[in-house]
């Protein structure tokens, strides 16, 4: 399918590895010039080349830590007037709710609320002028069914939901289409780190830990990055147009609800 994008540009942040990485890669097969961001210089230089060698787009490179301003502004500086923007943070680690600070409630509400917030409100303003826009922030499956460890994440995630909620509504009229993807486990170092939480914890295997959680998947598999990127993709292309404020489960059947 020709999703009616090619030659837009597009910023996804924490794009060298993981579920930003599948977005990256699906916007730049359907030929979307991309500005990655990532922590890691390292693992974005590659990431980035490899991107480059296989889809033939322009991908500019902004290593750093995207929750600073200055990491955000020379994002926006190397894409200016971006027609896409894929926001993206890594979740807070788990615990239990007596653990939590509020410095820890801070962080978390600056990673997953706060910047994602800023970064749209430095893009929503030129694609509100030019009448096109796709913004996709990538949250949780938790905003939907909390996950009693992940608080940290439960709570600044929702808070990102809820600002998406009204806001999507105010910038729809100018063509710009806001929408959250809400991944559940997936193939990804985050996936290994809990899992090894919990091999840790219950004294047991990396496998046996998978097993058991993959088993808990009416799927029973944990997610690819590929598709979740053409998730992504798809909501980013011409045709996501009436698709507004919505919160899309990417988590193999794991949420029981009927709506």
């Amino acid at each position: 399918m020709d999703l009616g994008i090619k030659g837009r540009s597009g910023i996804v942040t924490a794009a060298s590895k993981g579920l930003g990485r599948g977005c990256a890669e699906a916007l730049a097969e359907a030929g979307v010039a991309l500005t990655l961001n990532a922590r890691g210089a390292e693992a974005l230089e590659a990431t980035a080349a490899e991107i480059r060698e296989r889809y033939g787009v322009t991908v500019t490179t902004v290593a750093g830590d995207i929750t600073t301003e200055a990491v955000r502004a020379e994002v926006m500086a190397a894409c200016p007037a971006p027609d896409i923007l894929v926001t993206n943070a890594g979740g807070p680690p788990p615990g239990m709710w007596s653990d939590w600070s509020r410095d820890d409630f801070i962080k978390a509400i600056d990673s997953n609320m706060l910047t994602p917030i800023a970064l749209m409100q430095a893009a929503l303003p030129g694609m509100m002028e030019r009448g096109w826009g796709r913004v996709v922030n990538i949250t949780s499956q938790s905003v939907k069914s909390p996950i009693a460890a992940l608080g940290l994440s439960n709570s600044a995630r929702a808070g990102l939901t809820g600002f998406v909620a009204g806001t999507s509504r105010q910038v729809a009229p100018s063509g710009v289409v806001i929408n959250n993807l809400l991944p559940g486990i997936h193939d990804t170092d985050r996936a290994a780190s809990l899992d090894a939480g919990v091999m840790k914890a219950e004294g047991i295997s990396r496998e046996e830990a998978r097993d058991r959680r993959a088993a808990a998947i009416p799927a029973r598999r944990y997610g690819t990055p590929a598709e979740f990127g053409a998730a992504c993709a798809f909501l980013c292309s011409q045709y996501a147009g009436f698709i507004i404020g919505q919160n899309l489960l990417l988590d193999g059947g794991a949420l029981n609800s009927t709506l």
